[in-house]
């Protein structure tokens, strides 16, 4: 249902359930200030259905990391309810999560006394924050007394999996998982949580099956083509048209659409349809196939399956690592954008391009990921310069005004005139080397065959599994792993790493243009 029409259709004022309701469709759309403004206004309304007003906070703090608001919400809730066992804990939630580590303890101590009927809730909300802050072994060290005491939940035995999955120990982490399955078989948290990792851990027959049901992520969730019957492995592909289309991040999608010339040797007709700013680069890349942009392409007819990118190493029959396709470069960059960028660039050499930040996304999962995966320019360049090489910005969003601010070591900037992925490719190819932390240039470096070095967090997302300096997934890639949470160590170690790499360095770039 569209989101106006939700709204059309109900009554003023909304009730709390159709609240709740629109404000889902609202958050699907994209509209989170919408969605959030709407949960407030109702609770104000209502105060006194204080289990609306827990449900709206919990939604809040499920989806967004807007805490302040929540935080509202529950204040409405316990002058109301002033006993509400799930209000005080959504208010540990909060505070944890705001990183007032002491004071949850604090708060922690004081629900445990004053209500021990809230015993396990209490213990999911605050161990579920310690992982939402980026602090598994804390998490990890409330959650196995608790579990070796005889307090078992499906919630505490998934959060055990994903500390241990959080501390690049996903061989440990899987036992916890299949745990809570067996308590709890339909919990999205739990499946899609095992899903990745057994990703993590190597086990991709296993993985694939289960992370096919996962909850897509759609874009354009009116799009003619998701009425379409979904591509399975063993499908009859000869002589078939099939849409691919975007469902992730454009890191996802530039990593899995090298599975394009898999289904073309099975005969089949594809159509891919990506984020405007990936759609020339892989007209480019792939000129078998006709490429279109989200939200633009007009319903077709005689196309017959359609699946998102992410789906293709299963579709492929992907069994492990060692059948990942490894031919790289796999994208390719225009020559004529590279002669133009090439102009911009310093005559200096070795040139180092440098990502410190990825895109910040309002929804909760992916603000805290981004928290944990990004650096600064500052602590960035700190630690790499003063170094005998031409530093080139590959940064873009919010984070690039952070340039405007540098007093170090001379930064060409060329993103000033960057339209797409398939201009930052051009500046690539006149590269010695890319270092970003994982985001999704550091996709498009490996995609093309360019030397990239990965800063990893402490939480390694599962394509990078555990341990090791090395991709199965790009070649060319070099791993660099926080131990810790703060990045600042590893930061060190790869200034380290780079001052060796450009003592050593000989002229051996790829032409990754044609």
């Amino acid at each position: 249902m569209r989101v106006q029409e939700a709204q059309a259709d109900a009554p003023l004022p909304l009730t709390p359930e159709e609240s709740l309701r629109i404000s889902e469709d609202l958050m699907a759309a994209g509209l989170v200030d919408e969605a959030v403004g709407l949960l407030l206004e109702t609770v104000e309304r209502y105060p006194e259905d204080w289990q609306h007003g827990v449900a709206a906070a919990t939604f809040i703090l499920r989806h967004t990391a807007v805490y302040d608001l929540a935080e509202k919400i529950v204040g409405i809730v316990l002058r109301h309810a002033p006993d509400s066992i799930p209000a005080h804990g959504l208010l540990l939630h909060i505070r944890v999560a705001r990183e007032d580590i002491a004071g949850g303890r604090a708060l922690f101590a004081e629900l445990l006394d004053r209500y021990p009927e809230g015993t396990s809730l209490f213990f999911e909300q605050m161990s579920t924050a310690l992982l939402q802050v980026g602090c598994p072994l804390e998490s990890l060290q409330i959650l196995m007394p608790c579990l070796e005491s005889g307090m078992v939940t499906p919630t505490l035995l998934k959060n055990a999996g994903c500390a241990f999955y959080c501390l690049d120990r996903s061989k440990d982490a899987i036992p916890w998982y299949e745990k809570a399955l067996a308590l709890d078989s339909t919990d999205y948290g739990i499946t899609f949580g095992y899903a990745c990792t057994l990703i993590k851990a190597g086990r991709l027959q296993a993985a694939l099956p289960r992370y096919f049901e996962r909850d897509l992520k759609l874009a354009d969730r009116e799009a003619w083509y998701l009425s379409l019957p979904r591509l399975r492995p063993g499908d009859d592909v000869a002589g078939r048209r099939i849409v691919l289309y975007q469902e992730q991040g454009l890191g996802d999608t530039i990593q899995f659409i090298r599975f394009v010339p898999f289904l073309l040797a099975r005969g089949c007709r594809i159509a891919v349809v990506v984020a405007p700013t990936l759609a020339r680069l892989f007209r480019q890349s792939c000129p078998q196939v006709s490429v279109h942009e989200t939200g633009c392409w007009a319903p077709q007819e005689g196309y017959d399956y359609a699946t998102p990118i992410p789906d293709l190493p299963y579709i492929a029959g992907v069994m492990s690592v060692v059948d990942i396709p490894a031919p790289i470069p796999y994208l390719r960059a225009d020559p004529d954008d590279v002669a133009r960028f090439a102009a911009m660039l310093p005559v200096r050499q070795p040139r180092i391009g440098l990502v410190w930040a990825g895109q910040w996304r309002s929804q909760l999962i992916h603000a805290l990921v981004d928290r944990r995966r990004s650096t600064t320019l500052a602590a960035m360049g700190a630690a790499f310069t003063p170094i005998d090489a031409a530093l080139v910005s590959l940064q873009r969003g919010d984070p690039r005004g952070e340039i405007a601010g540098w007093n170090g070591q001379a930064l060409c900037d060329p993103m000033e005139q960057v339209r797409d992925m398939a201009d930052t490719a051009a500046i690539m190819a006149s590269l010695d080397l890319v270092i970003s932390v994982d985001t999704a240039p550091l996709h498009l470096a490996g995609a093309l065959g360019c030397p990239v070095w990965l800063i990893s967090r402490q939480d390694a997302c599962w394509r990078w599994g555990d341990a090791g300096d090395r991709s199965p997934w790009y070649p060319t890639m070099r791993i660099f792993r926080a131990g810790e949470r703060a990045l600042g160590p590893v930061l060190q170690e790869v200034g380290k790493a780079l001052r060796t790499w450009v003592a050593t360095w000989k002229p051996t770039r790829m032409d990754i243009s044609e």
